[in-house]
Formats: structure tokens, sequence, C-alpha cells
């Protein structure tokens, strides 16, 4: 059985939903921009632990010894990391 939906007990404010909404916009656009400007100096593959997790080969791949192991992202954020990817040849399962 769907239970009903619970009517607030109190109104709800159309203008300040509207300025609510705005305010959760601008988080997420601030949010966006830092990944955008991030993006052009750290590979969008490398995780927070600096493991890789790209699903093709790169250069700047280090394979640990654990079996199931992501390999660990040894490139500089300092350098443009597109030219090490090898897209051609994809790891695992496609």
């Amino acid at each position: 059985m769907i239970p009903e939906q619970q009517v607030p007990s109190t109104p709800v404010d159309p203008a300040k939903v509207r300025a609510s909404l705005a305010r959760l916009m601008e988080i997420y656009r601030g949010i966006a921009e830092k990944a955008d400007e991030v993006s052009t100096r750290r590979c969008p593959y490398k995780n927070a632990r600096s493991r890789c997790t790209a699903v093709f080969k790169c250069r700047n791949q280090y394979f640990t010894r654990v079996p199931g192991d992501l390999p660990v992202c040894t490139g500089s954020d300092k350098l443009d990391y597109r030219k090490a990817w090898e897209t051609e040849e994809r790891l695992g399962p496609a």
C-alpha cells in the first residue's frame, strides 16, 4: 500500500523556494568552475589516492603487484597529461 503524501502544515513561500534554488545553483556553479579549472592541469582519471581509473592504457600508469589494484598514476599535475593516453587499446572488458 502506498502511503498518502503529507501536506505541509505551513504554506510554502514560492519566493523562498526560488531564492533557495538560486543559492544552490550558485554553489553548483562554483563546484563546476573549479572542476573545469583543475581539469586543465590534472588528469580527470586520477582519483584522490593518485590511482588511475582510466579504462585505457596510459604511459603514466604504474601497476603494483597487488591483483585487482588500480594502477598508480605517476603523471605530474604540471604537465599536459593528454599526450600520454593510448586510447586505442583498452584495459579489461569493454
